[in-house]
This record gives structure tokens, C-alpha cells and sequence, in this order.
């Protein structure tokens, strides 16, 4: 027998959602705590929890790194074409026309010049957002034209890293840059100016075997996975356990590969106390 009745509450009604929009939280993939968006951006994408680093993109070191309204952008429309008419899953030529679209990068990296706490500098920064900031000719070409730049005004000059390494798509094409930006930054080294390489997660492949290992100062980021094979590849190919933290930044710093591992906090003023010791 019932002594009273309870009225039903239907609680997936839209009436009872709270709206909350798309993008506002993130799981960090280091601790797995969510954090808001907001949080995120004034952390400067770290984890306040764990400091795990997030990947970003060359807009958002550009405001890290630089001083506000500083940075001009050199050569910006530069374009892939499609030598050799490659064909996987997509035809290369459209894969790039979607991928412009989709990002609106023109290709992997971004070059300019700027400021960083009013020292004159030119920057490259590669962008994992497009096609895996893979190194294909543009990247090429674009990093030895930042190169000569650098060269000629006596700027120093600042790379950041982020890539799988070099773009099967355009085959020889995209190895040959390796020489190409080797020999540009050769120069570089013979005029005296300096050359920060900044290594961001992940940087492996032809873009480890080239530029990014040819600075006079090598800055990491905390985790950041460096290495020309993935560890993965290196453990079927030896068949053994790899040591723990293989081929990532605190491992490759304790080996001397590279020269510091910096929070994405504090390089801004690293650099600039790297170029004030180096200027002197």
C-alpha cells in the first residue's frame, strides 16, 4: 500500500543540463587531472599539478617567448607543391589543401623576426599540427632563409623543434634539406652568431639529425621525447629493454647531448640570460 506519492523527476530533460561548452576542460595525460581551459592557457600550458608539458603550437611560443607585438613574420605563404604526385591514402596535393584549411598554417613551421625582453632575434618554431611537422622542402628552405637572415643582421637566432622527423611524401626532397640547413647554419657559426636550438615533444627523425642538434646552445623541454629512431624501433632492432626515461630530455641531459632542461615558464628568461653571456 502506498502512503504517498512522489512525483517523478526526469533528470536527463534538457531543462536540468547545465551547458557546458565544448574545449572548456582538459585531462592532463601526465596525472590525469582535468583542468580548465583558462587555467591551462595562464600556466602557459603545464600542468600545474605535475608540470607535464602540453604540446602547443609556433602561435603560442611566439607569445612565451617574444616580446608583445614584436614579431613579423617572414615568408608566411610559402607552399608545398607536389613533385613527385604522391598518392597514399590521399593524394599529397589535397593533403595539403586540407590540412591548410584545417590549421591554417601554410606548412610545418613559421618563421620571423621579433624581440625577446628587447634583444633582437629571428625565430623558427615548427607546428606538430601540421602533418606531424614532418620536414619537407618549405621547412627547408624556410629555416635556411631564417638562417641567412640571422647571418646577415647579426640577430641571433632561435629554433623550436616539434616534428617526426623529415616528409616521406616528397622523398629525396625532404632529406636534402638536412644539407641544405647544415650547411646555412655553418655559416651562421662562422659570422659568431648564435644559435639557440629549443627541443619540444617530440623531436625525432631528420629533424634531429640535422638542425636541431646543431645549436651552440641546446635547451629542452622537461619529458620532451628527442631521438632519431622511435624507442620502439631501437628495442625490435636490438632486442633488449631500453634504459628507463630513454630518449627523454633528463636522460639525453645526463648523457650531454643536451645543454639544459628548462620549464616552459622560465625560457624566456633563460634565453635571455643565454644571449647577454653570449653577446659579452
Amino acid at each position: 500500500m502506498a502512503w504517498f506519492k512522489r512525483s517523478k523527476v526526469n533528470i536527463s530533460s534538457d531543462s536540468q543540463k547545465k551547458d557546458i561548452p565544448d574545449g572548456m576542460w582538459t585531462k592532463c595525460s601526465g596525472c590525469s587531472e582535468i583542468i580548465h581551459k583558462k587555467q591551462l592557457e595562464q600556466n602557459l600550458y603545464t600542468c600545474p599539478k605535475c608540470n607535464f608539458h602540453f604540446r602547443i603550437g609556433s602561435k603560442e611560443y611566439f607569445e612565451i617567448l617574444l616580446d608583445h607585438g614584436s614579431f613579423k613574420e617572414l615568408d608566411k605563404r610559402m607552399r608545398s607543391v607536389d613533385p613527385l604526385k604522391f598518392v597514399d591514402t590521399k593524394a599529397y596535393s589535397g593533403r595539403i589543401a586540407t590540412t591548410i584549411k584545417k590549421t591554417g598554417l601554410y606548412d610545418a613551421v613559421r618563421t620571423g623576426e621579433g624581440k625577446t625582453n628587447g634583444k633582437a632575434v629571428v625565430v623558427a618554431c615548427m607546428d606538430f599540427a601540421f602533418i606531424g611537422g614532418s620536414m619537407g622542402s618549405v621547412v627547408g628552405e624556410k629555416i635556411a632563409r631564417a638562417s641567412e637572415t640571422a647571418r646577415k643582421k647579426k640577430h641571433p637566432l632561435i629554433v623550436i623543434s616539434s616534428s617526426g622527423g623529415a616528409r616521406m611524401m616528397e622523398g629525396a626532397l625532404s632529406l636534402m634539406q638536412m644539407a641544405k640547413m647544415s650547411a646555412r647554419l655553418a655559416q651562421l657559426s662562422d659570422a659568431g652568431v648564435p644559435y639557440i636550438s629549443i627541443l619540444t615533444d617530440p623531436t625525432t627523425g631528420g629533424v634531429t639529425a640535422s638542425f636541431a642538434m646543431l645549436g651552440d646552445i641546446h635547451i629542452a623541454e622537461p619529458s620532451a621525447l628527442i631521438g632519431f629512431a622511435g624507442p620502439r624501433v631501437i628495442k625490435q632492432t636490438i632486442g633488449k629493454d631500453l634504459p628507463k626515461g630513454f630518449q627523454r630530455s633528463e636522460f639525453l641531459l645526463e648523457k650531454g647531448f643536451v645543454d639544459l632542461v628548462v620549464h616552459r615558464k622560465e625560457l624566456k628568461e633563460t634565453i635571455s640570460k643565454i644571449l647577454r653571456h653570449l653577446s659579452n
